[in-house]
């Protein structure tokens, strides 16, 4: 967490008061996003208390781009801004790829503001992530991201809930694409599981399939002994008492599963090959 400064005249003292104007509570308002810091600023908080994903058991540590931009205090960022910044100190600290995905309004992929982190982010790898089962046709998604430079990979449930439940629509966008010979390579993901991999990869494998996405993560329970059951700082259930951790078990036995099932599909392909 960090505390910002509301107003930047070096004159006043860090934390800058209003009760100095006039005599009244200070009001300090926690904060995660660039819009929230806009508002609270507005609606007249005397500080504020930048965190990132206030609604994740309390809020974590926000990143530096979110720090700079805030602090800029100028109500018309967006966003973006802060991703440009984001994407600019990654990169000096040696990240090599980036994930996000920008929509219009109306539900379409927002191309320009896209292509703007994309050129941000190059030479490094691209994926356009799940706000892409947020727009309103995959198929339209799918050309806008095709007119676009720079976009390696794009990760989607196939619009649906889950891969599982989504496996035609999968199977079309890899046709479409011929996952990364003629656009972005299709990375499955959403409910990916060593009790579902196996029916998705004998559906996609034989289409080109080669990537997945999974978190393979339960809920772990804190080490908090006393709990407040009454009480929340967050989302409330386990993410108030708990965290989600990747399982290594789980981890383990897709890759397992995978790479068993595409030695399969390899082997039956070239057996089809030598029948022929």
């Amino acid at each position: 967490m960090a505390y910002i400064p509301i107003c930047n005249d070096p004159s006043f003292p860090f934390p800058y008061y209003i009760d100095v104007l006039m005599a009244h509570i200070l009001v300090e308002v926690c904060v995660d996003s660039v819009e929230s810091a806009m508002n609270a600023v507005r609606g007249g908080a005397n500080r504020l208390e930048l965190c990132g994903n206030l609604g994740l058991g309390g809020g974590t540590t926000p990143s530096l781009g979110l720090l700079k931009e805030v602090r800029k205090a100028i109500d018309s960022f967006k966003p973006s801004g802060v991703m440009l910044e984001d994407i600019r100190i990654f990169k000096e600290n040696g990240v090599v790829g980036f994930v996000f995905g920008v929509l219009t309004g109306e539900g379409r992929v927002d191309v320009a503001r896209t292509q703007s982190l994309i050129n941000a982010s190059l030479p490094g790898q691209v994926c356009f992530h799940r706000a892409f089962d947020m727009t309103r046709d995959a198929n339209e998604a799918i050309s806008d991201i095709m007119r676009m430079h720079g976009v390696s990979r794009i990760l989607t449930s196939g619009q649906g809930k889950s891969v599982s439940g989504s496996l035609e629509v999968l199977a079309s966008l890899l046709g479409t694409t011929q996952n990364g010979l003629s656009g972005p390579i299709i990375m499955p993901g959403s409910g990916i599981s060593p009790d579902t991999i196996g029916h998705v990869l004998d559906i996609l494998l034989p289409l080109g399939l080669s990537e997945i996405h999974l978190s393979a993560g339960n809920w772990m329970e804190g080490g908090m002994t006393f709990r407040r059951e009454e009480m929340g700082m967050g989302v409330g259930g386990k993410g108030d008492w708990g965290s989600w951790k990747t399982n290594e078990r789980i981890v383990g036995e897709v890759i397992a599963l995978s790479n068993s099932r595409a030695l399969e599909v390899s082997g039956r392909s070239r057996e089809s090959r030598r029948g022929c």
